[in-house]
């Protein structure tokens, strides 16, 4: 399936309900397990390379990478909720057959026309309405269009949890880890079918030097931010102090559906 070209003259969309931003070069530097688990999302989309693609979650355009080399004939849209990932994905990718956008995932999208598949990887925990999620998502969706998705599930770093708990703190921040039945039901009700979804455990080693940095940019980086760097130092300092060992035990909830048409799937 071809699609008419995209206007191109404007392809960055900002809106201020998008709260957080990230250290996207610090997040590029880190031994992170998403991109290998990101490839592996992806293999789930039966694509045959004319598609138009909407990466829910961006990031820096690692998977968006690959994710093109998958359509060769079609176009990606890669969307963060921070300017800064999208900034670096920007210059990772550069602009042939990408459209830009920095848009909250609670909120219904700017995205014209609807995309064939959507694709996302370590985002949708950072999302805190699910069923706001899904609704939206299902909204710039063609009828039998593919979803593919990997998020933090039920119980995922709880090691992390339970050192903040130890020294007097809650889990604060944009954080929903969801279960499996919770999310099928919600899937259905914004108007998917074939919904597969599942839990696993992904526990992940990272170099005892980077524990801190990685601490501090992915796991922690909503609860610190807004702390002078001395500050931050001590606390994240403190919370690898009481982890039992150098391991971020993620657990990950796989998500597969297709977008239902105004008689069923196609």
């Amino acid at each position: 399936m071809s699609h008419p070209p995209v206007d191109r003259a404007e392809r960055l969309y900002a809106y201020e309900t998008v709260s957080r931003d990230w250290d996207a070069a610090a997040y590029d530097r880190l031994p992170i397990p998403m991109t290998r688990w990101g490839e592996a999302v992806l293999a789930w989309l039966d694509l045959r390379g004319d598609e138009r693609v909407l990466d829910a979650g961006c990031g820096t355009g690692r998977i968006t990478e690959r994710l093109l080399e998958r359509v060769p004939h079609g176009e990606v849209v890669a969307l963060d909720g921070s300017a800064s990932m999208i900034a670096r994905a920007r210059e990772r990718l550069g602009d042939d057959r990408v459209t830009y956008v920095v848009a909250d995932l609670q909120a219904p999208l700017p995205i014209d026309p609807p995309v064939d598949a959507v694709l996302s990887t370590a985002t949708f925990h950072w999302v805190l309405d699910h069923d706001a999620l899904f609704r939206h998502l299902a909204a710039v969706m063609r009828p039998g269009a593919q979803l593919a998705a990997q998020c933090g599930g039920d119980g995922n770093v709880a090691s992390v949890e339970a050192a903040l708990r130890a020294m007097g703190e809650g889990f604060a921040g944009r954080k929903h880890y969801a279960g499996p039945d919770e999310t099928r039901a919600r899937l259905e009700a914004a108007g998917f079918t074939d919904v597969r979804t599942r839990l696993h455990e992904e526990p992940t080693p990272v170099p005892a030097q980077e524990l801190e940095s990685y601490l501090a940019t992915i796991c922690l980086g909503d609860h610190v931010e807004g702390m002078d760097d001395d500050e931050l130092g001590r606390f994240v300092h403190d919370v690898a102090d009481r982890m039992p060992q150098p391991v971020i035990d993620y657990v990950r909830l796989d998500i597969r559906a297709r977008r239902r048409g105004p008689s069923g799937p196609e």
